[in-house]
């Protein structure tokens, strides 16, 4: 008997392909619908979605594609760009990738004839993560297996270079102080920099490995969050370098975190991607144990929603959707 491992998700919507990657647009949109970004094999396709928890006359969840870029190699990170706005006349789509051939993409569209990328090369190895400045979204920021984290402006010159110690597995920026950098690396410590200063100004450690990825909670940016090999570990960066709280969580391996942007207390983690079913958690501060599990063929990627308790992650043709009680 085939089991269904995607019943236990909320809502569910069709892709074409494999999932690699999903990013619900963090920034204020002007729009009443939610800008989702998700990525496969060669295409990032970008829609909008509205759910029930939001709007009454909504049942379920309301999906629209807004356009499908084609990409031609296999999409592994994506990052929205603050700019992008669906209220302005015309309304300006802007993101930006990481891809399996090394390289940084930097798309913008106008949703019907300006559609426009530029390539930026500098990475001699896999991108693991990137991030836009979350105020002006005039740099990004981008860190790899090659060891470097690399600060680059949006025509693609290299504005600042940091030599890491292992690869770059996470990078996020302070919502508020755009000159301070978060770098997470495989090896477990977690560094802070000053960009304008070019240097570090405080780390972390884990004290265990390999560290898969990190996030820095915009809610909270004394809280730090981070899976390392089979356990979730949280900082609170007044107190100590080492965690204030560590749990096992994924048994084959831990492989993403992310914060809710809802709720400070909230986070998920998954399993490694590739597997037949990916374990997927929602954790709570307060609990002891996960206030929810789901499980998602292969596929990965790992979104939360702007204003909502809900996460979603991608999957085998799919994109999955949970919500959980605040």
């Amino acid at each position: 008997m085939k089991q269904d491992a995607t019943s236990n998700a909320t809502y569910s919507v069709d892709c074409e392909d494999y999932v690699h990657v999903v990013e619900f647009n963090p920034f204020e949109s002007g729009d009443s619908g939610n800008l989702i970004a998700y990525g496969g094999n060669n295409y990032v396709v970008i829609g909008t979605c509205t759910f029930q928890e939001e709007e009454a006359d909504v049942e379920g969840i309301k999906y629209r594609t807004l356009r499908t870029f084609h990409h031609g190699v296999r999409v592994d990170g994506i990052a929205w760009s603050p700019e992008t706005r669906l209220d302005s006349l015309p309304p300006v789509i802007k993101f930006c990738t990481s891809a399996g051939d090394m390289k940084i993409r930097v798309f913008t569209s106008d949703l019907q004839d300006k559609n426009e990328y530029k390539v930026f090369e500098g990475h001699s190895d896999f991108i693991n993560g990137l991030v836009f400045d979350p105020k002006e979204g005039q740099s990004i920021a981008s860190v790899s297996d090659d060891h470097t984290c690399r600060i680059w402006s949006l025509e693609g010159t290299q504005t600042a270079h940091f030599v890491l110690h292992s690869p770059g597995m996470s990078v996020c920026w302070h919502p508020e102080e755009t000159f301070k950098l978060m770098v997470a690396e495989k090896n477990g410590t977690i560094r802070f920099y000053d960009i304008s200063a070019q240097q570090a100004i405080l780390s972390l450690e884990s004290e265990q490995m390999p560290l898969m990825s990190a996030h820095w909670c915009l809610k909270n940016t004394f809280k730090v969050g981070a899976v390392a090999g089979n356990d979730w570990l949280i900082w609170d960066i007044t107190r100590s370098s080492y965690p204030r709280e560590k749990r096992p969580v994924h048994t084959d391996g831990a492989y993403l975190f992310r914060w809710s942007t809802a709720n400070e207390h909230l986070f998920a983690t998954t399993g490694y991607p590739g597997k037949m079913a990916s374990q997927f958690q929602i954790h709570h501060l307060g609990h002891p144990q996960p206030v929810l599990t789901g499980s998602g063929t292969v596929g990965s990627g790992l979104s939360w929603h702007r204003t909502l308790p809900l996460c979603a992650i991608g999957g085998d043709h799919k994109l999955l959707f949970w919500v959980t009680e605040m």
